[in-house]
């Protein structure tokens, strides 16, 4: 049973950084990619940023190029999502997923966290 526990979420200014962390287990993740995605209330679930287990390729939606890197932890088999100059447009709802596909469409993602809440105040 695949499990996601994402945390690291909470309250910060504009300006501020977080790192959202993203626990994973029940398989081996080494063929698949792992992304975050976001919600924020009203609109539809978006993309952020993705990367192959396997070979550390990333990809990220423009609007949080240079300001947040995805990275992985092998050992720990841990996600991560250092958000840097953080913005009040970035308050959502922050989820990580995994797929056997590198998409940036959340169809391709089979496996969802809980989320985590992240809230920038102007």
């Amino acid at each position: 049973q695949v499990q996601l526990v994402e945390s690291g979420g909470g309250l910060v200014q504009a300006g501020g950084s977080l790192r959202l962390s993203c626990a994973a287990s029940g398989r081996t993740f080494s063929s698949y990619t792992m992304g975050w995605f976001r919600q924020a209330p009203g609109k539809e679930r978006e993309f952020v940023a993705n990367i192959r287990w396997s070979t550390g390729r990333t990809y990220y939606t423009d609007s949080v190029k240079g300001r947040f890197t995805i990275s992985r932890d092998n050992a720990k088999n841990t996600l991560y999502l250092q958000m840097n100059s953080l913005k009040p447009e970035d308050t959502a709802v922050y989820y990580c997923a995994t797929g056997p596909t590198y998409s940036t469409s959340s169809i391709g993602y089979n496996y969802w966290g809980q989320g985590t809440q992240v809230t920038v105040s102007s």
